[in-house]
């Protein structure tokens, strides 16, 4: 990647113990060519592996957060390569969704702006979704002769509901941030003004918190979708007794006991 921020595709930005990782493509929407796929998946890496990163957001820069697959880009590797799209979502998508779903801590998508196609199962992903009042989500896929990929059908459901998911996948369109919270799409939605602050005020709050047992909600939300009561009970017995034994534990118990409030380490 270059030196010069403004032509680097995915920008990462730090501020304690919160990651940003910001899409950088503003004149194409933040769309998913090779090149950005490739610098978010290594990105995406870094932070998930770094213990000093406690709360990861992803966002855009300028007026959208994702609209998908560079279709330009597209266009001309699938008249190169037919099986290029097939390799592309094994070797960028799927990962990246991976990473997004089950890194050791918590998730944020900051949602700037039009969330479309691979760019809104990134954010669907996601352990929260904060909505810039403009912003909106298209599912996208079927509009130009594809199925869904990075989640899609993994996702929605959970969120919204099976009916509510083949509704916006078969029927494609623009669903605005205040629907989007109605259905459960959104967290919370904020006025554009406020948007950035919020964000970051959101972040720093969770990366303040105790990132072991965030990690270990998250999988055993996961784990508890594809299992039974009785493995999943289970499962979280396996979670408390680890979750028990960090440091983090230790000094909220600690903590309770003074009557203080707790000061976590994220281990």
């Amino acid at each position: 990647m270059t030196d010069d921020p403004s032509h680097t595709p995915v920008l990462l930005e730090r501020d304690g113990g919160v990651a940003v990782v910001r899409l950088n493509r503003p004149d194409a929407m933040n769309a998913l060519d090779l090149a950005t796929k490739t610098a978010l998946l290594e990105t995406l890496r870094e932070v998930a592996q770094d213990e000093s990163v406690r709360c990861v957001v992803l966002t855009g820069t300028g007026r959208a957060f994702c609209v998908g697959q560079d279709l330009k880009e597209h266009v001309r590797l699938l008249e190169a390569d037919p099986e290029f799209l097939a390799s592309t979502v094994a070797d960028h998508y799927n990962p990246v969704v991976e990473l997004l779903s089950t890194m050791d801590k918590p998730v944020v998508a900051a949602v700037n702006g039009v969330a479309a196609g691979a760019g809104a199962s990134f954010a669907f992903a996601a352990d929260l979704r904060i909505l810039a009042a403009s912003a909106g989500f298209n599912t996208a896929f079927t509009g130009i002769a594809l199925s869904c990929d990075s989640g899609a059908s993994f996702a929605l459901p959970r969120l919204i509901g099976t009916a509510k998911a083949k509704e916006l996948l078969l029927q494609p369109r623009t669903v605005p941030a205040e629907e989007a919270l109605s259905l459960g799409l959104a967290t919370e939605v904020v006025p554009d003004g406020e948007f950035e602050a919020h964000v970051a005020q959101v972040a720093q709050r969770l990366a303040a918190g105790p990132t072991k047992a965030y990690g270990a909600v998250r999988r055993a939300i996961a784990y508890s979708a594809t299992h039974s009561l009785s493995e999943s009970l289970a499962h979280e017995g396996e979670l408390m007794g680890s979750t028990g034994a960090t440091a983090d534990h230790r000094i909220a118990v600690a903590a309770f006991l003074a009557k203080e409030k707790p000061v976590f380490e994220g281990r």
